[in-house]
């Protein structure tokens, strides 16, 4: 297989057909965060565990920047609100890494350590299979499509992923061994990414978000390369 040239924008009926899959997977999103907080804080509460209030908290969040790419693609022209679903994206990004910065730092100073939870962990568990596939097909979607806003959110469903990864490794580990530091230690790392990103889709920068076409020479890294045209020449 050969490489070739990233595609430029759709047009027409191919357009329309993406932009209708954004949506669907937007909508998807939303569901799923919603309900994923409700449960999250309803458990967190229950067992008086930070991790899992905040979990659920950051749901909000990230129903927040769904929304704005829902908002975006609900209008007759969504290249025009391209701009402000990305500064509302960015500073979703930013307000996720204040939170987790906080809530970690508290927990290691002792103030928010994590009870056994077993609701906590099936629903870090399923978050990890569902959020990767939502994040995947809107990042695809919003390659073809030229869109930035739908590449930023498909990477605010991602860090998701990165989170329930991290709860499900600190609820487990704190149960069994009662190794409380190690959820916030991973998700210091985890804000340091949202800062990144969030300064990414405040520029606008999101990888591959083209509107023209361009030569695949000038990818640099893997997420770039993700966004080639896949048939041989």
């Amino acid at each position: 297989m050969t490489a070739v040239q990233l595609t430029s924008t759709p047009a027409g009926t191919e357009r329309v057909r993406l932009e209708r899959r954004v949506r669907r997977l937007v909508a998807a999103t939303i569901t799923y965060n919603v309900v994923e907080g409700i449960v999250a804080i309803a458990a967190g509460v229950g067992a008086s565990s930070a991790a899992l209030v905040g979990f659920g908290l950051d749901s909000t969040i990230e129903v927040a920047s769904a929304a704005a790419v829902a908002w975006q693609f609900s209008g007759r022209d969504p290249e025009a609100r391209e701009h402000v679903a990305l500064r509302v994206i960015a500073v979703s990004f930013l307000a996720l890494a204040a939170y987790v910065t906080v809530d970690a730092l508290r927990a290691l100073a002792g103030g928010g350590e994590t009870d056994p939870s077993t609701v906590g962990l099936v629903l870090a568990a399923l978050s990890l299979i569902i959020m990767p596939v939502l994040s995947y097909a809107q990042r695809q979607a919003g390659r073809r499509l030229g869109s930035a806003s739908a590449v930023a959110d498909s990477k605010q469903t991602l860090l998701c992923t990165y989170l329930s990864a991290v709860l499900l490794v600190g609820l487990g580990l704190n149960s069994l061994y009662g190794w409380s530091w190690a959820d916030p230690l991973a998700a210091l790392v985890i804000a340091a990414v949202a800062v990144r990103e969030g300064r990414e889709a405040w520029r606008g920068d999101t990888c591959c978000a083209v509107s023209t076409t361009r030569s695949s020479a000038l990818c640099e890294d893997a997420c770039c390369a993700d966004a080639r045209v896949y048939d041989a020449t």
